[in-house]
């Protein structure tokens, strides 16, 4: 029996594949839950019709997200935390921080499209934005000591020579 899906079935299928599954199965559990329907001639026009829709409103949702990745591409983060003596931070830098930092610098970025795993240590990172399931973006960040004193290089001394 030929079932299309109407959603993801672990082991099955995604939704809108066309699976063939027992006659039982198909009549008894995916129907009767509205996990399917049965895949006759029309439903399978009605189904290629919706996904040439939904092909057209997936490439501008793409286009829309490769835009955002674009500007996003060339930032990089540093984020001053609060450390002890040993360089672990009081706290640590995760995802809402990361998209904290950005919202000052003005990109308008929900948290919950952030991924990376907690710093708890002064360091490099690196956080990855998922704009969309093919468009993603790796934003450096750099995690730095509060009120750390910046690296100066002496000024070197000129090199004389005695002369006898």
């Amino acid at each position: 029996m030929e079932i299309i899906l109407k959603e993801d079935i672990i082991g099955l299928g995604f939704k809108n594949d066309i699976v063939n599954v027992k006659a039982g199965y198909g009549r008894n559990y995916l129907i009767p839950q509205g996990k399917g329907v049965i895949a006759s001639p029309s439903a399978k026009k009605v189904l290629a019709e919706n996904l040439k829709q939904q092909a057209r409103k997936l490439a501008a949702i793409k286009a829309e997200a490769e835009k955002k990745a674009e500007a996003l591409k060339d930032v990089a983060l540093v984020i001053e935390m609060k450390v002890s003596a040993n360089g672990v931070t009081y706290g640590s830098v995760n995802a809402a921080t990361v998209a904290a930092e950005l919202q000052k610098k003005g990109f308008d970025i929900d948290r919950k499209i952030v991924t990376m795993h907690d710093a708890k240590k002064v360091g490099d990172f690196v956080a990855t934005v998922h704009f969309h399931k093919e468009v993603l973006v790796e934003v450096p960040v750099k995690v730095v000591a509060e009120n750390a004193v910046p690296e100066v290089e002496a000024p070197k001394a000129e090199e004389t020579t005695v002369e006898e």
